[in-house]
């Protein structure tokens, strides 16, 4: 569902998230505003076709603010959505930006009372001498409203800017990190986060890694993992001790020396981490790779795909642009045997790992038509030119798809390029074979 005006920057999607049904989609972008999006029931004329996601609520999450102490402008960006299970007829989410954590409550109505004994149609107070019966009020349909309301504001837990959020299986705590610190804070409790991890050294200098995304494991509540700027994953067990300073299993690959340059530190560096459905598997997607690591085995990854190989011969120029510091992240299909990552040019990738194979396809206004089939992309690096290739030197590094979702359940994936929301489905598992 492209928007087809000039993006201004606070309409930059900046996270993409389904809830656990998939019948919702969460987007958060730069201006601090959520949209969610509904999926259509599937209609009666045509039963076989699926429901389309329309907007469902719109609403300002964060606004602008100004920290007076450190002469610090705090963005409005949202920089992480999470939904938590659904208990009843409302659902919740948590958004947050760099600061501060809110808990937001999504309900509807389509019902409303008439007939009061002590107010009249428009609200107001009758004059109580002219009420000279009772009567039972009734509810009587009206059009459907969705409410969004903040339930809790989780603030004052970070100094450094809120990389991930992540709900536990418990569904009663939550974890917030940043680049020093991970949190753990009870969803009933605004005033009081435990600090479960802490690298920040005693003195600054002596800085050599940061925290860039953590997430709880999806069935044991005590597990959680945190990745870091030196390409490492950290797994911890809050069974052990308090404060998981002292990791359970550390994971990380030894660095081959042949291919060691003044760019290894950077590319390395891990911008997401996600476990995989079963819990087995970690996923994770540096700068030119995505792998998937065995929680049974630290020593490598038992997968390694490259995503976009062909720009290890660009790192000098897209160092100097700062493109070299993009964050991208990485989701698995519903069963675990697919993985997608985004890449440059409005590209996506996708890796079967049972088959090997492994797929380009382009976010575009040709392919967001209705029955649109993707149509697989090549690059080429120099020499002979296939017809449709794209040659690695006009690749639009402006058009970059950092956040990417995928359903749940079903082959329904999200894309978020720029300002744009591209939802494809279901023909996209056999894009593959």
């Amino acid at each position: 569902m492209p928007s087809h005006r000039m993006p201004s920057e606070a309409d930059i999607i900046s996270t993409v998230e389904f809830n656990h049904t998939g019948e919702l989609l969460a987007t958060g972008d730069k201006g601090g505003r959520v949209v969610i999006f509904q999926r259509e029931p599937e209609s009666k004329n045509a039963p076989h076709s699926q429901g389309e996601y329309d907007v469902y609520s719109t609403f300002q999450s964060h606004e602008p603010e100004f920290d007076y102490l450190k002469s610090l402008e705090i963005e409005e960006k949202i920089n992480k959505i999470k939904w938590l299970p659904q208990h009843n007829a409302a659902h919740s989410l948590l958004s947050t930006n760099d600061k501060t954590i809110k808990l937001w409550k999504i309900t509807e109505r389509d019902k409303r009372p008439e007939g009061y004994n002590l107010k009249d149609e428009e609200g107001k107070l009758k004059d109580l001498s002219t009420v000279t019966s009772l009567q039972v009020p009734v509810l009587k349909p009206m059009d459907l409203m969705v409410e969004v309301s903040p339930r809790r504001v989780f603030a004052n837990g970070h100094t450094y800017h809120i990389n991930s959020i992540s709900v536990n299986s418990d569904c009663e705590t939550y974890m917030s990190a940043d680049d020093l610190r991970i949190n753990l804070w009870h969803l009933a409790v605004t005033d009081r986060s435990f600090n479960i991890v802490d690298i920040k050294p005693a003195n600054m200098e002596d800085l050599t890694e940061v925290i860039t995304a953590s997430e709880f494991h999806p069935h044991h509540c005590n597990l959680f993992v945190y990745s870091s700027s030196k390409g490492s994953l950290r797994l911890c067990d809050m069974r052990a001790a308090a404060l998981c300073d002292k990791h359970s299993k550390l994971f990380e690959e030894p660095e081959d020396p042949s291919n060691r340059s003044f760019f290894s530190e950077i590319i390395s560096s891990v911008s997401d981490v996600k476990f995989s459905h079963s819990g087995r598997y970690m996923l994770t997607r540096d700068y030119l790779t995505v792998k998937v690591w065995d929680l049974n085995m630290e020593a490598r990854p038992i997968e390694t795909y490259q995503v976009h190989d062909y720009l290890r011969s660009k790192l000098c120029s897209l160092y100097e642009n700062d493109c070299i510091f993009d964050k991208f992240e990485c989701a698995w299909n519903g069963s675990d045997s697919v993985i997608m990552t985004g890449a440059y040019n409005n590209f996506f990738r996708m890796f079967d790992r049972n088959t090997k194979r492994d797929v380009t396809l382009e976010a575009s206004r040709e392919s967001s038509k209705p029955r649109a089939v993707l149509k697989p992309r090549r690059v080429c690096v120099g020499g002979k030119r296939r017809r449709d290739d794209i040659s690695v030197d006009s690749l639009d590094f402006t058009k970059k798809i950092l956040h990417t979702a995928w359903h749940p359940a079903e082959n329904i994936i999200a894309i978020a390029a720029t300002n744009n929301l591209y939802i494809f489905q279901d023909k996209v598992n056999s894009e593959m074979h």
